[in-house]
């Protein structure tokens, strides 16, 4: 007696096919083995199935039971098997009959098992419910907690079920499950409002370049300036995540185990976090602070004061959206197209020349070159904090930013300004004459890299399309030389 049941393995925030497979045959003494490069949750699976069965009415069938999980090239880890294999060795037993053989054709399983043969959630449910999209397969059988996030793939039906004798009541035909609703996406509410600001033209112009073009942003200043209040308005000044964006954040979260994501993401990690904690790893690698705030905005107060591996280790991700981390057993990667947004005391005092204490030292040229906009942040005048408050609105400075990304799309698709390669920016950031001589000029006086050449064609190119022009002219090269304050400073 053999069966076969559908479920996955998760590596990084994708999915890979397995099948568990369960042979029966008949010997006088019961044992099951488990096969298949299991780790010790898969292994102690067996005990939770036999209790969860034995609690829901089912019995566990004698004799030598092999259950392989398939690909066996691929190490297979956590409790998320628990039901697939319950599900398969009751097929093989021959309790669910030759209906529920022709419905599991039909369904990717996975979800861990309590001793009472309830079911509580798993990670990667949202990578299984895409991994069952692609494989032609219209039902994913999930813990109910699972369910709601898988429910944003299309082409699938994801069914939420409380115990195990709702999915083999499912599967024989005895009762339906229902099919679970994606969660409602909220639009990105402002942490701060724009409105809500003292002074500071210059930074908040920064944050609107920042959104427009997708830019990684610098901000110096003495503690008190404003500096994490300004941070806290980009998200809400940020567009609007499309489809594709959502499901792979809620991807993330699934397979991270934190709140799903209705929202682009603010992530805010402490400057003593490691570099693991920053970009993700561990001996079963977990993604990182960066690629939690995939899609969003990872926010770096007190930047020097970051370790310096922590601070190294941003260097390619910022450089390819991505960051891959190589152990013994093979390579994961993990997404991480975020706005990097930093913010630093011109000293570890407070005050005094940027730099002149020597904590500009922990922050590397390499690494300040994939930052395209440095500016500083002065204390308020007493004059503006007693003033009345003038500036835009999150809510209009969103409608600009949104009009500046619909200019780039129509010219050249999905990829942001502050991701165009050199080849990308001698097509689609034409400068006149006047503009080309001033930022030759610049690059020569300030002694700036080449990689800097193309960072100041990126701003430029943005300050065009909220202009929503399609030639740079001088006064946006000018505007784009303030952006490189630390340069200057220095």
């Amino acid at each position: 007696m053999r069966s076969s049941v559908q479920t996955f393995i998760l590596d990084g925030v994708e999915a890979i096919p397995c099948r568990v497979e369960v042979a029966i045959l008949d010997e006088k003494t019961p044992r099951t083995t488990v096969v298949g490069l299991p780790d010790a949750a898969v292994r102690e699976a067996v005990d939770r199935v036999q209790a969860a069965m034995e609690a829901g009415g089912f019995g566990y069938p004698p004799g030598r039971i092999t259950i392989n999980l398939s690909p066996a090239t691929h190490r297979k880890e956590g409790p998320l098997y628990d039901l697939p294999i319950a599900v398969a060795v009751l097929l093989a037993s021959g309790e669910l009959g030759v209906d529920a053989r022709a419905r599991v054709r039909d369904c990717v399983i996975a979800g861990e098992l309590r001793l009472d043969g309830t079911l509580q959630a798993i990670p990667g449910a949202v990578a299984m419910a895409d991994l069952a999209a692609r494989s032609g397969i219209g039902n994913v059988l999930l813990p109910s907690a699972s369910a709601d996030a898988a429910a944003l793939v299309d082409r699938i039906r994801s069914r939420p079920a409380h115990c195990l004798g709702d999915i083999i009541r499912f599967l024989s035909g005895q009762k339906d499950l229902p099919v679970a609703k994606p969660p409602i996406m909220e639009p990105g509410n402002a942490q701060v409002d724009m409105a809500d600001l003292r002074g500071q033209m210059l930074p908040r112009r920064a944050l609107t370049v920042a959104a427009a073009g997708w830019h990684n942003l610098l901000m110096v200043g003495p503690p008190g300036s404003g500096k994490t209040t300004l941070a806290r308005c980009l998200p809400g000044i940020l567009p609007r995540p499309e489809t594709g964006e959502t499901l792979e954040m809620a991807r993330i979260a699934s397979v991270a185990g934190t709140a799903m994501v209705t929202r682009r993401p603010f992530r805010s990690p402490h400057h003593t976090a490691s570099s693991a904690a920053i970009v993700g790893g561990g001996s079963k690698p977990r993604p990182g602070e960066i690629t939690l705030a995939h899609h969003g905005v990872l926010f770096l107060d007190e930047f020097p004061e970051f370790s310096r591996s922590a601070l190294e280790a941003l260097r390619e991700p910022l450089e390819r959206d991505e960051v891959v981390i190589a152990r013994a057993s093979g390579r994961v990667k993990f997404p991480a197209r975020v706005l990097l947004v930093a913010a630093m005391n011109p000293t570890r005092r407070g005050s005094g020349r940027v730099g002149s204490d020597g904590s500009l030292q922990r922050l590397s040229g390499p690494l300040l070159d994939r930052i395209d906009l440095q500016v500083e942040v002065p204390p308020v005048p007493v004059a503006e904090l007693d003033g009345v408050r003038t500036a835009a609105a999150s809510e209009d400075v969103a409608v600009v930013v949104a009009a500046a990304w619909r200019f780039q799309r129509l010219r050249q698709g999905s990829t942001p300004n502050g991701r165009l390669g050199p080849k990308q920016l001698d097509e689609f950031a034409a400068m006149s004459d006047g503009a080309r001589g001033l930022l030759r000029r610049a690059v020569e006086e300030l002694d700036l890299s080449a990689r800097a050449w193309d960072r100041l064609r990126r701003v430029s190119r943005t300050l065009a399309d909220l202009e929503q022009v399609d030639v740079i002219e001088e006064r946006h090269i000018a505007e784009a030389i303030q952006y490189r304050w630390l340069d200057r400073a220095m």
